[in-house]
């Protein structure tokens, strides 16, 4: 279990990068909180990896702010989404245990017919002194993703795709690549009173 808490701090601190801000003690009351046991399974892990990942959102990204995201994609391509999403606010931030926790910068629900909803997340990931020297083919994956699926109680699972390539295709239609052979799974992911 330590062992997949320090590999998602430093995958998380690895991806999520723009700053280590702390909350301020004033803070307002966030509108979600979630806890999530995470299974990474992946071929980057060197074996089965688990541990506890919280996420916070304070605000949800608005509808402008999509919109601008999602014109900075279709204008400049991967790179372009990648400078638009750096410069906005966050919005809320994820952590493994024993972490600060770092910045996300998009939060949107998605009602679902069967009474649950859909919760994406994004941000730019951090880019180390080695990797922006020495870049090799995980540069070219700059997101990280989270799509968790919850239920009207507010219980769900999920994943987190810790490096994620996101583009456009002709048709407008947005299309993310995982780096890793799958996904984190978020299993048990359930929303905190």
């Amino acid at each position: 279990m330590r062992d997949l808490d320090r590999v998602l701090s430093i995958s998380v601190m690895a991806l999520m990068g723009a700053g280590f801000a702390i909350a301020p003690a004033n803070a307002a009351k966030p509108i979600e909180q979630l806890t999530a046991f995470a299974v990474d399974m992946s071929n980057m892990s060197g074996g089965a990896r688990t541990g506890t990942v919280d996420i916070t959102i304070d605000r949800w990204t608005t509808d402008e702010e999509r919109d601008r995201l999602r014109a900075a994609l279709q204008e400049g391509g991967s790179d372009g989404l990648l400078r638009a999403l750096q410069k906005e606010k966050e919005v809320g931030r994820i952590r493994s245990t024993g972490s600060i926790g770092y910045p996300l910068r998009f939060a949107r629900e998605i009602p679902i017919s069967t009474g649950g909803r859909r919760i994406l997340l994004g941000t730019d990931r951090f880019v180390s002194f080695l990797e922006r020297t020495n870049p090799g083919p995980a540069s070219q994956y700059p997101f990280m993703v989270i799509d968790i699926r919850l239920n009207a109680k507010g219980e769900g699972e999920g994943k987190l795709l810790p490096l994620a390539k996101v583009t456009m295709d002709e048709d407008h239609v947005v299309e993310i690549e995982n780096y890793a052979s799958e996904p984190v799974r978020l299993t048990s992911v359930r929303k905190l009173k």
